[in-house]
């Protein structure tokens, strides 16, 4: 019995010194939390390494509004790689990791302006190799970020989704899907992360509500890798209204990829022009999916703060 206890305690002492040796070797690290229309991210400077350090159970922690800083993600500006300026890794707010985002992207790049001692009215250009591929923001001088989004992946099962495709280039466009008992007609875009682009008569009077039917479509059977759910409201063809419930963040203010997907399914089923305004719960995003074939989006980012953790 005595040996027992004696090895219980060796083991607690043991805990206790790489506690404490943990403890005295970790040191503050630097952050700047960004919004983009509400979207809102904690951005961190992890240049010096192309390995990921934290956690995904940490970045839920951080991302907590309650027990930590609260954002709806954790972004990592990462060393270049595939002849990019630089990398972006990124968890959600439940501690998963997307392929990428639009409104983080934005942020960003205002982000690296920071890392490289650029001012407010300074413009700057970066290739920025993703889980998605390359995305190229811009930051113009009046502040706002031009994003070259690449070209929309339509065919269903490179999105992925295994709702029926409607069209002979083997695109899902007002596919039938049935959630809740209902039958809607959705379409599959992936702007590099999957979209459910849903058009509603009335945002303001969906039935069921979208905070029934948001996370339904999310976790939805016909898309393998789970899918960020639009609802769109056409004001007229070149004024959109959406909401977004995102896969692993659920309902957000912003999110720039979804609007793109928005704009591609309006034109796809000739509900929208080419180009359009998209406005979100957070505020308004331009949207244009030019004669290249790539969509572009153009939006703000704004710093909220900055501090240590």
């Amino acid at each position: 019995m005595f040996l027992y206890f004696l090895i219980i305690v060796l083991i607690q002492l043991q805990l206790f010194s790489s506690l404490k040796l943990n403890m005295m070797t970790s040191s503050p690290r630097s952050f700047i939390k960004y919004q983009g229309l509400g979207n809102d991210f904690i951005l961190v400077d992890h240049t010096h390494s192309d390995v990921v350090s934290w956690s995904p159970e940490m970045a839920a922690n951080l991302c907590d509004r309650n027990f930590g800083i609260g954002a709806d993600g954790i972004i990592f500006a990462m060393p270049p790689s595939n002849n990019c300026d630089y990398s972006m890794r990124m968890y959600n707010s439940d501690g998963t990791e997307p392929q990428m985002c639009g409104n983080g992207i934005r942020c960003m790049a205002k982000f690296l302006m920071e890392i490289e001692g650029k001012k407010d009215g300074e413009t700057a250009k970066y290739t920025i190799h993703t889980l998605a591929g390359t995305i190229i923001p811009e930051v113009t001088k009046d502040g706002l970020v031009k994003v070259d989004m690449g070209p929309p992946t339509l065919e269903a099962p490179k999105v992925p989704t295994k709702m029926s495709a409607t069209r002979d280039d083997g695109s899902a466009v007002d596919s039938d899907i049935i959630a809740n008992g209902i039958t809607y007609k959705s379409t599959a875009v992936s702007m590099g992360n999957p979209h459910s682009v849903i058009f509603v008569d009335s945002l303001d009077n969906m039935e069921p509500s979208f905070e029934t039917i948001g996370p339904i479509i999310e976790s939805h059977e016909m898309f393998p890798e789970a899918v960020n759910a639009e609802f769109v409201e056409v004001i007229n063809r070149s004024h959109l209204r959406m909401k977004v419930w995102e896969r692993g963040a659920g309902p957000t203010l912003a999110c720039g990829t979804g609007a793109c997907a928005v704009l591609v399914g309006a034109v796809l089923t000739d509900r929208a022009d080419k180009e359009a305004t998209v406005t979100l719960p957070g505020g308004d995003l331009q949207i244009k999916w030019d004669d290249d074939n790539k969509v572009y989006m153009t939006g703000p980012a704004i710093e909220v703060f900055r501090g240590n953790i």
